[in-house]
């Protein structure tokens, strides 16, 4: 089987070491000669919205699937009567406009914050009073990890003018900040015949808007874990999607009280889902080629208690990583630069006690090479 991605990153090269024991082959569709998947299989340099480019990219596929979803709409559906796409473009058009996310989350009764669509400063100005402040302006297509987002801690017409300029006054979500306690993430992958499996609800740490660490299994009460899992199930549901999906939390209140806020969805295999790889009986990146190829999913049952911890723009030395008992060290074979993910470390333990003893050494080694901005 020859499986198209369309991206040539660090998501594309896991998926592609996933596959290879499985003699799964691989092509790349990325405008980047220096891709990190460059090493996993044939790389087409290009626009995706490159019509020679997606030709050569699509001749002999037997399917295709994207590592991010910010893949031009245009681009899966001129694709799509060639060779199966998975998850489908209505996945990807949901998935890239956070108006479209809130629209889904609202139809299928998921919570989400109080918000409002604005497309102009007059609409904001209007919008700022229905949703009031602390809020934040999200930017409604192309914000990621932090980016295309703008803080409004008051209503009055200097800091709406202000914001409105930070989000270069770009069509937005206007959302009142929640005093959410923790943040978490839900990934499930759906298989072609529909049968869905959920990992456990991952615990999420961020900072300065990128993701710093998360674990798993964490300390959720049941009917957490349980939200988490009917919620995933009805987005995937509805989209008639195939593949792996990753949905984003905020958990607000604590214990018995606490109850989950829909943040975003992300069509793709996730970076909350890195834990996968060494804890779980079977790697998000494994599940996503079993379920886009039609081939039975695999167990997600943890094994023991894991944590992953992000390595934003520097690198440790590999000998210090691997001088860690139970960590592993990914290497994404990108050029470090600041604010930018090159890697990860990952670490097990048999017990969450044994876990959290063993993660302020895997955290240091990662701040002490981490440059976020």
């Amino acid at each position: 089987m020859l499986i198209g991605i369309l991206g040539g990153g660090q998501l594309a090269r896991m998926t592609a070491l996933a596959g290879l024991p499985l003699a799964l082959r691989f092509r790349f569709l990325d405008p980047a000669p220096e891709s990190p998947s460059r090493d996993c299989g044939e790389l087409i340099v290009g626009r995706y919205d490159d019509a020679a480019a997606l030709d050569r990219f699509a001749r002999g596929l037997d399917l295709v699937t994207c590592e991010f979803e910010n893949v031009p709409v245009a681009a899966l559906e001129s694709l799509a009567p060639r060779v199966p796409v998975r998850p489908g473009p209505r996945a990807f058009a949901t998935g890239q406009d956070r108006a479209n996310e809130k629209a889904l989350f609202t139809s299928l009764s998921i919570p989400v914050p109080m918000f409002a669509i604005v497309r102009t400063l007059d609409e904001l100005r209007a919008a700022a009073e229905r949703v009031g402040t602390p809020a934040i302006m999200k930017t409604c297509r192309l914000g990621y990890d932090g980016k295309g987002q703008a803080r409004l801690d008051h209503a009055d017409d200097a800091s709406l003018v202000a914001a409105w300029r930070a989000v270069r006054e770009q069509p937005c979500v206007l959302e009142r900040r929640i005093a959410f306690s923790r943040e978490a993430s839900m990934v499930c992958v759906r298989g072609l015949d529909g049968s869905t499996a959920f990992y456990p609800l991952v615990e999420n740490v961020h900072t300065k808007g990128i993701l710093k660490r998360s674990i798993a299994p964490s300390d959720w009460p049941e009917h957490l874990e349980r939200s988490a899992r009917e919620h995933a199930g009805a987005i995937a549901r509805a989209l008639d999607y195939v593949g792996v999906l990753a949905v984003e939390f905020f958990v607000e209140g604590e214990g018995a009280g606490a109850r989950l806020i829909a943040n975003e969805i992300a069509p793709r295999v996730h970076n909350s889902g890195h834990w996968t790889i060494e804890g779980a009986e079977t790697s998000q990146f494994e599940n996503h080629l079993r379920a886009i190829g039609g081939l039975p999913l695999g167990s997600t049952a943890p094994v023991g208690h894991s944590a992953m911890v992000n390595l934003i723009g520097g690198l440790p030395e590999r000998a210090a990583a691997m001088s860690i008992p139970g960590a592993h060290l990914h290497h994404y074979a990108k050029e470090p630069r600041p604010g930018r993910k090159v890697g990860h470390l990952t670490v097990r333990r048999d017990t969450r006690e044994e876990l959290l003893h063993a993660l302020p050494r895997v955290e240091a080694l990662a701040d002490s090479v981490n440059v976020l901005s």
